[in-house]
């Protein structure tokens, strides 16, 4: 065979090669508990993640390749979420990670991507603290769209305070960062309108008898009750206070509305209220389209999702994503992260429509403006009135 023959042979083995390689799928993490009681969060996210996919795939993918979903159940352990994210990064080469329900799976495990230089979108975590991990790092590669506990416990506060009148507040919070991460925010917020708790309760997961801290919030004359964890024990909760016959409003963290809640506390969830991102009322196309498909594709019990949020944040979370890739023309973990901080196109999501989510100091995509209020209802959150 001569020169030119083994040139040409070469080149397209190369050819071949490279358009190998710019097929190859994009891998995106997807981790979050999928098992235990957090799983509701968990498994609404990670649906919500694989419709997006679905969508964008159909459509011709990112840069012309396919989105491929890399899930691994965290379980809601710290420890897990540690494995996880050095596999992710390490073997499986992602090219970015969404998920993070836990606050205390997020702040242990998202270092490693920083560290990586790859991006980690926390579409359900909110601890107020999650994207100010690294923000005095050069670069920062955790962004986040959902409503941080700052913007809750500034809302839960002014809905039972001004809005409501009650002077007389108990607050009742798990004893995971989530938790007490919530309760300080939740204080600072009361702080400024100057009031003290009558009692600050802690509780662990799996307790099945808040009768304890009920009753301390009961003599202490509490008029309502504030609540950061998640939803069997906030089910304990709203049964402690009917077995004591002490019937209170309970307003809490964005969790009141997870299915393990309103199913567990049945009738005594009624009329619980809590900040919501997203609510499972089709009020617009976008947002009725993804409801349809969503309860197409999963035929969720009673046709309602187990955490509206979750799916939705989820769904969100892969469409920002995306733009940024496309803006970047890359999937490099600098170029997203630079592209996600100055998106040059509106992204339309169902939660919001995203103009300039971020910015190199401002990691935060939810604010005031995208939150609003929900209430049970007839065992469904609905718009609080």
């Amino acid at each position: 065979m001569n020169f030119k023959m083994k040139a040409l042979v070469a080149g397209v083995a190369l050819g071949f090669s490279m358009s190998a390689m710019a097929a190859d799928p994009i891998k995106i993490g997807v981790t979050g508990p999928f098992t235990g009681g957090s799983a509701p969060m968990g498994v609404s996210m990670r649906d919500g993640v694989k419709l997006a996919v679905q969508e964008i795939n159909a459509k011709g993918g990112v840069l012309g390749r396919q989105l491929q979903m890399v899930e691994r159940d965290d379980e809601a352990k710290p420890e897990r979420g540690v494995q996880i994210a050095q596999e992710l990064i390490n073997k499986e080469r992602v090219a970015a990670t969404v998920g993070y329900i836990n606050t205390t799976v997020a702040l242990a495990s998202q270092r490693f991507y920083q560290n990586a230089k790859i991006p980690v979108m926390n579409n359900v975590a909110t601890g107020s603290v999650i994207t100010k991990q690294f923000a005095t790092a050069p670069e920062n590669y955790v962004f986040r769209n959902s409503a941080n506990d700052t913007i809750q416990s500034a809302m839960i506060v002014e809905e039972a305070v001004a809005r409501r009148g009650f002077k007389k507040v108990a607050i009742l919070a798990d004893s995971t960062s989530y938790g007490q991460l919530g309760r300080e925010d939740l204080e600072k917020a009361l702080e400024k309108k100057g009031i003290k708790a009558v009692t600050v309760e802690k509780y662990n997961l799996k307790d099945v008898d808040m009768t304890p801290q009920l009753l301390k919030a009961k003599q202490a004359g509490a008029e309502v009750v504030l609540t950061y964890g998640i939803g069997p024990e906030l089910a304990q909760i709203a049964n402690g206070m009917e077995k004591l016959n002490w019937k209170v409003p309970m307003i809490g963290s964005w969790t009141l509305a997870m299915a393990n809640f309103i199913d567990n506390a049945g009738k005594n969830s009624e009329g619980t209220r809590m900040p919501q991102t997203f609510i499972q009322e089709g009020d617009n196309a976008r947002r009725k389209a993804f409801i349809d498909a969503y309860t197409k594709a999963y035929n969720p019990p009673n046709g309602r999702m187990p955490s509206a949020v979750s799916a939705a944040q989820g769904y969100d979370s892969i469409y920002l994503l995306a733009a940024a890739m496309k803006q970047a023309g890359s999937t490099e973990g600098p170029k997203v992260k630079a592209a996600l901080e100055n998106l040059n196109e509106k992204v339309e999501g169902v939660v919001t429509t995203y103009s300039k989510p971020y910015s190199k100091d401002d990691h935060e995509a939810i604010n005031f403006e995208n939150t609003r209020f929900g209430e049970v209802r007839g065992g469904r959150v609905v718009l609080a009135k």
